[in-house]
């Protein structure tokens, strides 16, 4: 059984990850908070009790199907009410996540102390992240379970109801598309 103490730590840990998964997938940050705060509340209220080695895969289940929910209630609210803010053409530029600030890191500190090695890198970074929105939905939570998460295989599978072999289909495909699409912007990873 978790304490609450591990309970905490794990949640603490995977904030983040789950927060930029979610935004990766439903393009909004305020939505994708709410989803990760859902998706934690959910892991708590009812799987808090569980050992603390079955906390990762539960939650990334939880969150896989709280954010296939907020889609469907998106899907349903389209439907019945129509916004028509929507229908004018919007600039809606005041979402910008910041790379930096997320992925800045001790080591990478002393590496990235000029302007233009900042503005670099945010460029390569705000690259990647477009490539990464542009897979399809099934690759692109494979790809960010495997490799943001570190999930295995078969965790993967679990979490995203399919089998291993289909996990790995959607990686493959995944790191091909986005070697190709980096590739040709003259990004070498």
């Amino acid at each position: 059984m978790a304490t609450e103490q591990e309970l905490s730590a794990f949640l603490k840990g995977v904030e983040k990850r789950a927060f930029k998964r979610s935004v990766f997938h439903v393009r909004d940050e305020e939505a994708a908070l709410d989803i990760v705060q859902d998706s934690m509340l959910k892991l708590a209220q009812h799987y808090g009790d569980k050992p603390a080695n079955e906390l990762p895969m539960l939650f990334q289940r939880i969150l896989s199907n709280c954010t296939l929910d907020w889609f469907r209630r998106q899907k349903t609210q389209k439907a019945v009410f129509t916004h028509f803010s929507d229908l004018e053409s919007s600039s809606d530029d005041d979402g910008d996540f910041d790379w930096l600030e997320t992925y800045a890191t001790d080591s990478d500190e002393a590496h990235a102390h000029n302007a233009e090695n900042l503005t670099e890198r945010k460029q390569v970074l705000q690259s990647i992240e477009k490539e990464i929105e542009e897979l399809p939905a099934r690759q692109r939570e494979a790809f960010l379970m495997r490799y943001w998460e570190e999930m295995d295989v078969a965790e993967t599978a679990a979490a995203m109801g399919c089998s291993e072999g289909s996990v790995k289909t959607h990686c493959f495909r995944a790191i091909q598309t986005l070697s190709k699409a980096l590739k040709a912007k003259g990004i070498e990873l």
